[in-house]
Formats: C-alpha cells, structure tokens, sequence
C-alpha cells in the first residue's frame, strides 16, 4: 500500500495578491479546475492508494477540512503541526504516524502546491519507482529541464541502476544563470520536484542516522498527539524542541540509499505569476484573462480582475492582478520581486499580506464589502446546519439583513426566525449568535456601526 503525504503549509507570497499567508496558493483555483490541493488528492487514483495523510497547521484547518470535502479523498487524515519546522520533521510525524499499527507502508511525499498535467504518465512513474522504494531507496523524482530556471535546485544522476533510475550523485542549490545552462544541456541533470517516494521504515531509519534530535522530537510528539475536532494535534511541547530542515539536506544529501527518477509529467510549481502565465491557456496574442478584461494592441501578459473592470490598452509583456483590497502590476520580468510587496507589508501590519476581504471559518465565510471609520459592511454566508459563537460587542450594533435563506437569531433572551427581505437589530452589550436552520446557504448583509469596530471587539463566554 502508498499512503500520499501531502504537504500543505506554505506561506503564500510568491502569487500574492490572490494567495495571502492565511490563504496560500494550494487553496487557490488558479486554472479553473478545483485548487492546486484537491487536484493533488483527485490525480491519486488508479494505484492502491491508502488514507493520505495531509499535514498543515492550525491557521490552514478548516480551509483543508472544507476543501478536500469536494475530492476523491474526503476522509484524508489531517495532521496539524504546532509550529513550522521545514518537511524533515513534517515526513518524520507523517512516517510515525502511519507505522503506529505495526505497518510499513510505502510513503508517497508530494507538497500540495504543484501542477502535474500528465497525470497518466505520473502514475506510471509512481508505478517505476514502486519496485526500488519497496527494495528500501529512497526515491526523488527530478524533472526533465525545459529552461535555465534558477528558482529550482537541481539533481545530478550518476550511474543507471534500473530503467530510468539512477544513483544520485549530488544535490545543487538554486544555481546561477551561467550554471543552469550549463546544466540544461547535460541529461544528467534534473531540476528538484520534491517529490519523494520510500518506505516509512526506510526514512525513519535514515533520519534517525543524520538527525536523531528530529527523531527524537517527533516519536515523543506524535506518541502524545490528541484528536481534536477530526484532526490530529501533534503534541507542541515535544516539537518545539524539533530542529528546522528540509528532507534535501537531513537526509537526502546525507544517505547512500537515495535514486532519482527522471519524470517528464508537465510538471510546474506554479512558484510566480510568470509561471502560472506559462501553464495557463492563451489567447492569439499569448494573453492569459480571466474576469471582466478588455485587451487591445497587448500581448505575452497574464490580467486577472476578481470584480472590476479592467482594460490594458498598447501594452506587453506584463502582469495585473486585481482583487477586492489589492491591485498588483507588474512586469513579467520582475515577478520575483512581489514578494518585497509582501515584506513590506508584513512590516507595515497591513491586512493585505494576512487576509482577503472574505475570510473563512468553520461554519462559513464573511467579505468586507465596504467600511469606514464608523461603519462595516460585511456579506455574512452561513453553511445549512451550522451557528455562530455567542458572542458580545461593547462597541458596536449591528443590523443583519436576510438576503436568502432563513436565520435563527438569538438576541439577549429572545430567539426569533428571521426570513428572507426581513431584519434584525443586535445592541451593543448583549449576547447574540445566528444559526441556518435551512437546507441552503444563509446570505446576510451585516452593517456594524460604531466608534470601535476592530475584530478584537469580540467577547465570548
């Protein structure tokens, strides 16, 4: 049996506006196909595939529990790391999990984030690589090179042990553009998918050899993990003492068991705005639009706009991405600097580098649709069999307006239906909270006034 692993942490500042630190690019639908992470789960298929493991942390768990409802792997555990501490430590909490009934499966790592377009021939390389995995390698799958990409660390193969794998005779960090020519034009040289296949038994084995404090950290994290709410905590005291590193330099760097396969699968990591230009369906003039996008005498550009009307008139070779709170343009050439956007709002406390305007949470979404100093308006949907916290505002009222669907209020002592076309006023100082009794989505507007409308407005019994 595999079981997939499937990384879903992330930052979520390389695609920035549209992916944010509290809604990186695996949750995002960037080719109108589902996002990068239910198409992750739905291209595990044709394969005795187990349970996969999907390991993310506390910020991301209600967005992984909501999405991969709509997969071919609904059930997917869900493992929830206290702190990040890089894919070393994560595969070893993923490894002792699944060896905690006395199995030895095979383990399928993979991050979250990436494109696969030939799923057919992946399946097939998964199959390739199978036989030397369960023989105890561990197996890299390195990518055929289309460009001198220097963004991607690399794999120099050495000599063949099987068709299609070979020894690895060495890991190259991110090169220079002289070096990932030079390394395009050798066919031992593979670029670094990070993606990973060996037994459990294999990598606990190897970790334990290079880095025994991981080991260590991780047996006594996951042995004291508690379930909580369908996912399972691993156990912080133990993991904060967990070394930060990646799976390239704790282990792979170090064994004499690893083999790489090269894989040519259409492979992208989807890591800027020009990379998603390349994968994504063009126009006659090499245009990739997607919303409400006038486009004259312009070519070779990516323009995104999420509501607004955007027209791009005498120009090439460039990115617009418009959201709700953030407009971004910005040559092709120059993508890889969107993440000093993203530094220098994360220095400046600004909500754009944590948030969109809609938010989720575990019984739906709000969206800010406009505010003011002394106002807030917010569309509230409210997921059929789901409620609010109780909650107190000392600041502020509020005035909720049913779009559709019916709300169950509960103000003060009183608890009221109020149905669609109808309002409700909530004072401030008093206990409230509203439910959807219904079999379809709540949509409310909800109109906040007051001197102080921040979030931490907000008290609970």
């Amino acid at each position: 049996m595999i079981i997939p692993v499937i990384m879903a942490g992330g930052s979520g500042t390389r695609l920035w506006p549209l992916s944010r630190s509290l809604f990186p690019k695996q949750f995002l639908d960037l080719l109108s196909k589902g996002s990068l992470l239910q198409n992750t789960l739905n291209r595990l298929t044709d394969i005795d595939y187990g349970t996969p493991i999907i390991i993310t942390n506390n910020e991301y768990r209600f967005l992984v529990k909501e999405q991969i409802k709509k997969t071919k792997h609904p059930d997917s555990q869900i493992i929830l790391e206290p702190a990040a501490r890089n894919t070393a430590p994560a595969i070893a909490i993923s490894a002792f999990s699944s060896i905690k009934n006395g199995a030895d499966p095979l383990l399928l790592v993979m991050p979250s984030d990436h494109l696969i377009k030939d799923e057919m021939q992946f399946s097939e390389s998964i199959k390739k690589a199978r036989e030397y995995a369960e023989k105890g390698f561990l197996v890299t799958f390195g990518i055929k090179p289309t460009s001198p990409e220097t963004g991607y660390g690399y794999i120099k193969a050495s000599g063949k042990i099987g068709e299609g794998i070979y020894d690895i005779e060495r890991f190259v960090e991110k090169p220079s553009l002289t070096k990932a020519i030079e390394y395009i034009s050798d066919d031992k040289y593979s670029w670094n998918s990070g993606i990973f296949l060996f037994k459990a038994s294999t990598f606990l084995q190897e970790i334990n050899a290079f880095r025994p404090e991981i080991y260590e950290s991780c047996l006594k994290s996951v042995n004291n993990a508690i379930t909580d709410l369908g996912f399972l905590r691993v156990e912080p005291t133990s993991f904060a003492h967990c070394p930060s590193d990646s799976i390239d330099f704790a282990v792979m760097e170090l064994t004499k068991k690893g083999v790489v396969v090269p894989v040519d699968i259409g492979w992208s990591d989807v890591g800027s705005w020009s990379a998603l230009w390349e994968v994504s369906n063009k126009d006659d003039n090499n245009n990739v639009s997607n919303g409400d996008v006038y486009l004259n005498e312009t070519s070779n550009s990516y323009i995104y706009s999420k509501d607004r009307f955007v027209a791009c008139v005498g120009v090439d070779d460039i990115i617009v991405v418009d959201t709700s709170d953030a407009l971004l343009v910005v040559s092709k050439n120059n993508v890889q600097k969107v993440k000093d956007v993203v530094n220098h709002l994360q220095v400046k406390n600004r909500p754009e580098y944590q948030n969109h305007n809609e938010q989720f949470r575990p019984w739906g979404s709000h969206e800010v649709v406009s505010s003011g100093s002394k106002y807030n308006i917010k569309r509230v949907v409210i997921k059929p069999g789901h409620s609010s916290s109780e909650q107190i505002h000392y600041n502020r009222t509020e005035h909720w307006i049913v779009l559709s669907g019916t709300a169950l209020v509960m103000c003060g002592d009183e608890i009221k239906t109020v149905k669609e076309n109808e309002s409700t006023f909530i004072p401030a100082g008093v206990k409230h909270n509203f439910s959807n009794p219904g079999k379809i989505d709540l949509e409310i507007i909800e109109v906040q006034t007051g001197p102080y409308l921040a979030e931490d407005d907000i008290y609970r019994e």
